[in-house]
């Protein structure tokens, strides 16, 4: 059994992955006959129960089919890779049995591939709606030129489209709606090591405060308590645009 298979053994056990609901989810696509799945689940059962070897004859008497068509179902099931015999030692004792571990890592592959073709989906509803919010807030329909730039934005330097989506907020609440300043947000994101929309709310608060910090401590009023306008934004120029 390789580290894989120990690990999915591992996680079966703990009841960490329902192999049941997997496996009715996914067995059609593994060109699987309804009636071999129904031999597979009664082996998971014999499993269950301790036993881990079932004859033919056993399973039969909880199947409508015979010993021998359970014989040549559990043929098809090896021959395609799903199932497999193999041979245990315990106490010194040699013994044999049906392994289904095979089966559940085709399965679990299944969800994988899945689950990442779902995220690849959602990803491009994300992109599009991150270009449509850009012309939204430009006011009009992006430049070829402005259109690469978010995409290399994307593509280049990994950012996420929420994590776009949230540089171009700042620059709509300083008024400074340009390519090039939202550039510079993105890129004192990235130099210091900041790739979440929570992480950049935090990044902009410190500086909020570090800003008013400094703000009373220059202030020549005696009265400290005196309120200081706070600053609605990351200025993130120096110059003006």
């Amino acid at each position: 059994m390789n580290e894989q298979q120990k690990r999915l053994q591992t996680w079966i056990e703990r009841g960490n992955v329902t192999i049941s609901q997997l496996f009715f989810q996914y067995y059609k696509e593994l060109m699987i006959a309804d009636s071999d799945a129904m031999l597979i689940m009664h082996l998971q059962a014999f499993h269950d129960e301790g036993e881990l070897f079932p004859t033919p004859t056993r399973i039969a008497e909880r199947m409508h089919l015979s010993a021998d068509a359970i014989s040549a179902a559990m043929q098809r099931l090896m021959q395609s890779g799903y199932i497999e015999i193999v041979q245990n030692v315990t106490d010194g004792v040699l013994y044999e049995q049906i392994n289904l571990m095979p089966l559940w890592v085709r399965i679990l592959d299944c969800a994988t591939t899945e689950k990442q073709h779902v995220q690849e989906q959602q990803v491009e509803v994300e992109e599009g709606e991150l270009f449509r919010l850009f012309e939204q807030e430009f006011g009009r329909l992006l430049s070829p030129m402005e259109a690469e730039t978010v995409a290399m934005w994307l593509d280049q330097d990994h950012h996420t489209a929420a994590l776009i989506r949230k540089a171009l907020m700042e620059a709509v609440l300083a008024q400074k709606v340009t390519m090039r300043y939202i550039d510079r947000i993105l890129f004192d994101w990235k130099k210091n090591n900041i790739k979440t929309v929570e992480e950049a709310d935090r990044y902009s608060q410190n500086f909020r405060d570090h800003n008013l910090k400094k703000q009373l401590q220059q202030a020549q009023q005696p009265e400290l308590n005196q309120p200081v306008k706070r600053a609605p934004f990351y200025n993130w120029l120096e110059e003006e645009e």
